[in-house]
């Protein structure tokens, strides 16, 4: 049971770094946001989760929420971790990192990459090695945004075009795409 906000699974994070309560839950959140709250094995989730973040200060080293290198390496970490967990679920026999661009906001964004990692369809057609560009846009449409135009969707696998303008690709490219479905997606 992992999906966004976590489910059956804890993280304990440690630094040497010297980090003021209030920034640390700052930079957690911000980490948080970009790693274990963006993915997604079964979609279910659970009251069973946790990441805590905590500094001893014994490097002497003060660090704030604004510390650019702290905060980038503390994201990379963290989306590292998160990704692991999406690698080991139970099952799993493929990671696919879902890249959404071009929305209103990144709420949109964000929907539209949800529906799509939920999508059953997707998911049968990801299992399969089968770059159904059809399920992906019906997933894309099924994400509740009023604003879609389907003319302007695009969708790469693995950079190969599989569909643009509301439309397939050449098979050509589709073939393209099925060669290079591996455990990386």
């Amino acid at each position: 049971m992992i999906c966004p906000n976590l489910a059956t699974m804890l993280a304990f994070i440690a630094t040497d770094a010297e980090i003021e309560q209030s920034s640390l839950d700052k930079l957690l959140r911000r980490a948080n946001s970009v790693s274990f709250n963006r993915i997604t094995v079964d979609g279910d989730t659970s009251t069973n989760d946790a990441v805590t973040l905590s500094a001893t200060g014994l490097s002497g080293v003060r660090v704030d929420s604004d510390t650019p290198a702290f905060a980038e390496a503390l994201s990379t970490l963290m989306i590292e971790l998160a990704q692991d967990i999406v690698r080991d679920g139970e099952g799993a026999t493929k990671f696919v990192a879902i890249c959404v661009s071009g929305g209103e906001t990144q709420e949109a964004c964000e929907r539209v990459g949800r529906t799509i990692a939920h999508s059953p369809l997707v998911k049968t057609a990801l299992f399969a090695s089968d770059p159904n560009w059809g399920r992906i846009l019906a997933a894309i449409g099924r994400a509740g945004l009023s604003d879609l135009i389907t003319d302007d969707v695009s969708i790469r696998v693995n950079g190969v075009l599989i569909a643009e303008g509301g439309a397939r690709a050449s098979s050509t490219q589709r073939n393209r795409a099925r060669r290079r479905w591996q455990p990386l997606i």
